[in-house]
């Protein structure tokens, strides 16, 4: 028997020409797993590798509790029950939008496939009800890119492949589709693996994260989790943030100002995100937090919750006079971990050290999330 959330359990090893994958890992049976390494590390191969259009004869491959892939068993890529969203947007340009989307659909009926991801169901999910009757030389990237990942969804799958699909975008054009991608990880029962270069899409959408180098996963874990490891390149990224699960607590109208809770920290942020209640994500960037001994009394920097130093690492070469400090947010440090970047001289001259108090004075709290556009 099929364990629909059993997720995905992946291990490739072999040599394509001088480079070698030797890479394994398992993700959840739903929500975005992203896959995030300098180019030509391996992350499309392991999604071909997934699909079956890569064959390594050392692979396991195991899908919803269902073997793909082991010794002597390999299900050829048209068994495999997989949307595939490439970099650009395929659709067929002698068929609507429409008829690219029931393309896949009776497709896959056809082949006996039990319809999970309903017509109308997909449209709405990625506003595409104005695009249905328009042809696809008549769409933008963004809205062509749409189109190709419904289609991909009513294939019915039970993996979504996602390569890069914001790549050929420009950053406008990303604004607009990132909404509708928040929309499938928030809603969507099946498993997505998630390609990209873009650290800020990762933030957006990923829950987990897959960190590659050289044919290896060198790490692998919760977004915010590896986000805030020190030994880790991300954390020595000039960018480097920490993204947090939030909620909203209440509006203040009179000042525009929302408060969010965040494991360990009440957090201000301005502007109006939704009811109490309404998830969002939060991104705490390194350069924005500063570190006090004792609380100012005035300020104007709105977040100053209390937290404790947990490590420490200065940089070398150019940042060799940056220190990246991991904190634990709460009072007895029992909260979720962001990053601070200081000098090694402010460092010195607070006499600070792992272990002590230490109050976060984060100077901005941007939302990695927005609401969805309206239709």
């Amino acid at each position: 028997m099929k364990d629909e959330d059993a997720g995905l359990t992946a291990r490739f090893a072999g040599q394509l020409g001088t480079f070698r994958l030797h890479a394994g890992f398992d993700a959840p049976g739903r929500g975005v797993t992203a896959l995030f390494g300098p180019s030509g590390c391996g992350k499309t191969t392991i999604l071909r590798a997934i699909a079956g259009l890569r064959r390594f004869e050392d692979g396991f491959l195991s899908v919803g509790g269902e073997i793909w892939q082991r010794p002597g068993l390999f299900l050829v890529p048209h068994r495999r029950p997989i949307g595939y969203v490439f970099q650009e947007a395929s659709l067929f340009p002698h068929l609507t939008a429409r008829g690219n989307l029931d393309y896949g659909r009776r497709r896959a009926l056809r082949g006996g496939a039990r319809e999970v991801f309903r017509f109308d169901e997909v449209v709405d999910l990625l506003g595409l009800a104005p695009l249905l009757d328009r042809a696809p030389a008549t769409l933008s990237g963004g809205e062509r890119q749409r189109v190709s990942v419904g289609r991909a969804l009513l294939s019915q799958p039970r993996l979504l492949l996602m390569d890069e699909p914001l790549s050929a975008l420009d950053r406008f054009a990303k604004d607009a589709i990132l909404p509708y991608f928040e929309r499938l990880r928030d809603t969507l029962a099946l498993p997505i693996l998630y390609v990209s270069h873009d650290i800020a899409e990762v933030e957006r959408l990923a829950d987990r994260l897959l960190l590659m180098r050289a044919g290896e996963i060198t790490a692998e874990g919760p977004l915010a989790e590896l986000q805030a490891r020190p030994d880790l390149p991300l954390a020595r990224l000039p960018e480097a943030a920490v993204t947090l699960a939030a909620r909203v607590l209440d509006h203040d109208p009179l000042y525009g100002i929302t408060r969010f809770t965040v494991s360990g920290a009440t957090l201000l942020a301005p502007g109006a995100f939704g009811p109490p209640g309404t998830a969002h994500r939060v991104r705490i960037a390194a350069s924005d937090v500063a570190l006090v001994r004792d609380p100012p009394a005035a300020t104007s920097i709105l977040n100053m919750p209390p937290a404790r130093i947990l490590s420490a690492e200065t940089g070398d070469g150019p940042a060799a006079g940056m220190t990246t400090i991991v904190l634990a947010l709460g009072a007895e440090g029992e909260g979720a971990r962001i990053l601070a970047r200081i000098t090694r001289r402010s460092w010195d001259m607070l006499g600070l050290a792992p272990g002590q108090p230490i109050f976060a004075q984060i100077k901005g709290v941007a939302l990695a999330t927005v609401p969805p556009p309206e239709e």
